[in-house]
């Protein structure tokens, strides 16, 4: 029970930091907030580091680190930022979940994995969803939204490409693939930050939401991620991905009155029973696992 408890809580902060960027990316810009946000999520994994007396030899495998902030971290979280200053934080969370997706996708191309009638399947489910999602907010948007919802699954796309490259990557502990991928991330993004300055004053009701981003969206969330994987193994762990739409949807109704219509709801199931099977992933697992940790 205690996994299950941690799985809904990372569920929840992680579903938490698309309101955290729908509400900071216009004043601040996507570059300037996401280097805010890998910069703070480094600084806390290296305080918890020295804390539990973990060295991270960066230099020892600084190509590593670079492609893995590239792929799991930079350009996923600026393509979100980018999306986050037109789609509401429901939106993106849905869209986000189509990683895993990708993710078993490029597995076929990469790794050269058999496609089944049930993998197909699965992905025409998820197309399906994706679809009712845009319709409905090109609708509500405008056309505008096309551009942003094609930066939200391209940041789902680049998740799918990190967790495929993990499989070919050098051998390095979780914790230290997290905290030296945050650094990699902001080596890569603070050019593009020094670029494009914040448009509007930093205040109180703009740092609060990038400092909880930073803190406990992402440094203090992957702690409790690779925890989860520690516990009851890197499969059940990703089943996070089918809860975070769900605190995605909750906290963009509750703190910023985003509507919850048919095509959220629609779109949300289409797209987790998609990746359900695709991943070949069920909820019985999850139970049973978190029950036998």
């Amino acid at each position: 029970m205690t996994s299950l408890l941690s799985l809904f809580v990372l569920a929840a902060l992680w579903g938490s930091s698309f309101l955290f960027m729908r509400i900071a990316a216009n004043p601040m810009g996507p570059a300037l907030l996401i280097e805010a946000r890998v910069v703070l999520a480094a600084l806390t994994l290296l305080t918890i580091a020295t804390l539990w007396r973990k060295r991270l030899d960066f230099l020892a495998h600084p190509k590593h680190y670079l492609i893995l902030g590239l792929f799991s971290t930079a350009l996923p979280f600026v393509l979100i930022a980018y999306a986050a200053q037109t789609l509401n934080a429901s939106t993106l969370s849905i869209l986000n979940s189509t990683a895993p997706i990708w993710g078993a996708l490029i597995s076929v191309v990469w790794g050269g994995n058999r496609l089944t009638n049930k993998f197909m399947m699965g992905l025409a489910l998820g197309v399906v969803g994706v679809c009712v999602l845009v319709g409905k907010e090109a609708r509500l948007v405008g056309w505008d939204a096309a551009l942003p919802m094609l930066c939200s699954v391209s940041a789902a796309f680049s998740y799918g490409i990190a967790t495929n490259y993990t499989k070919i990557a050098p051998k390095v502990s979780s914790f230290n693939n997290a905290h030296g991928s945050m650094w990699g991330a902001s080596l890569l993004l603070l050019p593009l930050a020094l670029l494009m300055p914040a448009r509007e004053p930093l205040t109180l009701e703009i740092g609060l939401p990038v400092l909880a981003l930073g803190v406990f969206c992402t440094g203090l969330a992957y702690i409790l991620y690779f925890r989860l994987v520690d516990d009851i193994g890197a499969a059940s762990a990703l089943s996070v991905t089918f809860l975070v739409p769900v605190f995605g949807i909750l906290w963009g109704h509750l703190f910023l009155g985003e509507p919850v219509g048919w095509n959220t709801l629609i779109g949300t199931l289409l797209v987790l029973a998609g990746t359900s099977w695709v991943t070949g992933f069920s909820v019985s697992q999850l139970i049973k696992n978190t029950r036998s940790s």
